[in-house]
């Protein structure tokens, strides 16, 4: 290096963002802890009593150490689950990372190519041990179909119902239902007023949601509360299909659709119009992903002995 060379300050801001975002390869956490907590608060809420009870009961036979055996704490086990040796064997790791998403392109937008053609779950092999390559709609399912049929082993009932607690809520983030050929924004570099630089995906994730509150417990009580009974009987119906594209849709309006040009170092600055409608759109999927992760065990476990 010559001497008195400085490095450019405009590349040295561009590597600590760098830094920041950690460099995380796709799939990213969906919504974090909080997230997925809130949603399964909320679900508890509107479960039928029937339901809950059978859920509970379900839950009290998981011996499993990664997560405590709440409700709200399993529906974060299939994150733990997956990372649980992501650097060492990774045999989990690759197993089941590809279940948490379903990237459907921006610029060519086929959920059939995003799930990988749909794959049919293979005869005779249960749902956990199914092909890697499957996406998040096909998973959630195939697990409902497992919960809902009496023949399904207890085990498997009960790796079922933590996948579901999970990943009906990994639908709704509309980052793991939408891409730009970034990894589902991993690779955006965004910045905002009063938050952490990062990537865009973490922003949806954790940043976004922590601007609701801190405490799962009340910002779901919060939601609840906000939730209209129309509103509720609106989301409680349809498909994954249908909320992934619902997801999809509002990721291209919003998530992507609303981001500023970059700057010159290719990060986005955030204005604060754009922080508040993306607050918005996160309160009102983990909503929907609370309803509708209800709508799903009630179904399921009504038909369930």
């Amino acid at each position: 290096m010559m001497p008195g060379w400085r490095f450019p300050r405009r590349y040295l801001f561009a590597c600590i963002l760098l830094v920041a975002a950690g460099a995380v390869p796709h799939p990213a956490l969906a919504w974090g802890d909080e997230g997925h907590e809130i949603i399964a608060l909320i679900a508890e809420h509107y479960l039928d009593p029937a339901a809950r009870a059978k859920v509970i009961l379900l839950l009290a036979g998981d011996a499993d150490t990664l997560t405590e055996h709440d409700v709200a704490s399993e529906a974060t086990w299939a994150d733990k689950y997956r990372d649980s040796d992501r650097y060492t064997t990774k045999i989990r790791y690759q197993a089941t990372r590809l279940w948490h998403f379903v990237d459907i392109e921006l610029d060519e937008p086929n959920l059939a190519s995003a799930c990988f053609g749909h794959p049919p779950l293979p005869s005779g092999i249960p749902a956990s041990k199914g092909p890697p390559r499957a996406c998040v709609v096909d998973k959630i399912d195939q697990f409902a179909a497992e919960l809902a049929n009496p023949a399904t082993a207890d085990s498997e009932r009960l790796l079922a119902l933590r996948f579901l607690l999970h990943f009906v809520g990994d639908l709704h983030q509309p980052l793991h239902s939408a891409d730009d050929h970034d990894a589902g924004g991993t690779k955006k570099l965004v910045t905002a007023e009063g938050l952490h630089p990062g990537n865009l995906h973490r922003y949806w994730d954790i940043e976004l949601v922590e601007q609701l509150g801190t405490d799962p417990r009340q910002v779901a009580a919060r939601l609840i509360g906000q939730i209209s009974e129309a509103q509720r009987q609106e989301w409680a119906s349809g498909k994954p299909t249908d909320w992934a594209m619902e997801a999809f849709t509002l990721a291209r309006n919003d998530a992507y659709g609303l981001l500023p040009r970059p700057g010159d170092q290719g990060t986005y600055s955030l204005p604060s119009g754009y922080v508040d409608q993306a607050v918005t759109d996160v309160g009102l999927q983990l909503s929907r992903a609370g309803v509708r992760l209800a709508f799903i065990l009630s179904q399921v476990l009504s038909a369930a002995p």
